[in-house]
């Protein structure tokens, strides 16, 4: 079969497993997203509120039925459904009624949370916006599963493009995209949340690096700064972020190729000023459109989501606990060290292309600067840090490639070689 072939079948695979889990995806955050989505596309404040609510609950009850169908003390006990339902119902329309009583109308989302809260994801239009046909047309759970999965599907898929566009053999770019699906980040990527969006957008930075790399310089400048353009819209941390990160990794190769006597090339320059350009633009953007500041992001972490009086002196605070979280979430890795060992292996095989390298890892460690932008150890999954997990998508094909004999076109070779130089 075709290389085309087998990714689509390898994508269509993973989107028949998806089906074993219909609802029951969410977490509190998804339902100010799809509420989000509902009221761009024309429905009420109540309207958005009942579809949501709806939908929450369904995912509710049927998470307490299969639980309760293999607890081993009440598995024999009525079915659970109904009764979970109609308290969820009764306990989110309650929040929702007081709220709209008391005039929090404003905005597109439903008063699920507070004000201040709220004010967060009202920022972060683009995965409402990427929600928003696929919810019209097959309505919240179809829609919200179907997204999920064409944007975990696509980015198991920019796996396979970023190595091919390495010159890696089919098999161990396909090994790259079946990676992204086994590992935590496609489960991750399922979850109706920002994280999905982010990775696909992330990954194809990536690719666009990848591109301008080998030769390809204004395709690849141009998806790279198309992709830092919508982040912004989907998460403006993240643009800030990534754009940082590859304006690091280019100083990094440029300083490399300086000192082994070659010119830093104009494609490292130009990912550079891309970089440079997402980091001025967002934070002047955010500033012109009064987006909450990272003392506000600092504020929701300290006092619970604003439940609490904000802290007088939040710095000292948030320093302590970031030492708290990194000896804590240390110690947890030791004790199951896939990660760590997935990590690795990964930064070991990226750094066979030392270029290339650089900006990959410069692409995942967007993750540990948004987990510590937010060290919080209770947050389910690790989704905050899931961005790391690009490195061992793409890091291990690498450094399994020497291993996988492959055939040398000779018509092509000096085309090869020409690649490999500019990866360097």
């Amino acid at each position: 079969m075709r290389p085309r072939t087998w990714v689509l079948l390898l994508a269509a695979v993973f989107a028949l497993i998806q089906l074993a889990s219909i609802t029951g995806r969410d977490t509190p955050d998804s339902k100010n997203y799809v509420s989000y989505a509902l009221s761009l596309g024309g429905a009420d404040k109540r309207e958005a509120a009942g579809s949501t609510i709806d939908w929450v609950c369904a995912g509710m009850a049927s998470i307490a039925r299969r639980n309760q169908s293999v607890d081993v003390v009440h598995f024999h006990r009525a079915d659970p459904t109904a009764r979970v339902s109609a308290d969820c119902r009764a306990d989110e329309w309650g929040r929702v009624d007081r709220r709209l009583a008391a005039g929090q109308t404003d905005g597109h989302i439903v008063p699920f949370v507070g004000p201040r809260l709220r004010q967060i994801f009202e920022v972060r239009p683009g995965y409402p916006l990427y929600l928003l046909p696929f919810v019209t047309a097959f309505g919240v759970t179809w829609g919200v599963w179907l997204s999920s999965v064409v944007v975990a599907a696509a980015c198991g898929v920019l796996a396979f493009l970023i190595l091919r566009t390495l010159s890696v053999p089919v098999p161990l770019a396909l090994t790259g995209q079946a990676l992204f699906y086994v590992l935590p980040c496609g489960v991750t990527a399922m979850r109706p949340m920002t994280e999905g969006l982010m990775l696909a957008l992330t990954l194809a930075v990536v690719w666009g690096c990848a591109l301008a790399l080998t030769g390809r310089t204004r395709a690849g400048t141009a998806l790279t700064a198309g992709c830092l353009a919508a982040l912004f819209a989907v998460k403006h941390s993240q643009s800030l972020f990534l754009g940082l990160c590859l304006a690091v990794a280019s100083a990094v190769v440029v300083v490399r190729r300086r000192r082994s006597g070659r010119a830093p090339g104009r494609e490292v320059i130009a990912l550079a000023a891309v970089g440079c350009c997402a980091v001025l633009g967002t934070l002047l953007l955010a500033g012109l459109l009064d987006y909450p500041s990272e003392s506000e992001s600092m504020q929701d972490l300290l006092t619970g989501h604003f439940a609490r009086p904000d802290r007088a002196r939040p710095w000292p605070e948030f320093l302590r606990l970031q030492g708290n979280f990194w000896l804590e979430w240390g110690r947890r890795q030791l004790a199951e060290p896939l990660l760590l060992a997935a990590l690795a292996a990964g930064a070991w095989g990226a750094l066979r292309r030392p270029a290339f390298g650089c900006f990959l890892s410069a692409a995942a460690f967007t993750g540990i600067l948004t987990e510590a932008g937010h060290p919080d150890i209770n947050i389910w999954g690790d989704r905050l840090i899931v961005l790391v997990w690009l490195l061992p998508v793409v890091g291990l094909p690498l450094l399994l490639e020497p291993f996988v004999r492959r055939p040398v076109s000779l018509p092509l070779q000096g085309q090869g070689e020409r690649q490999a130089h500019s990866m360097r």
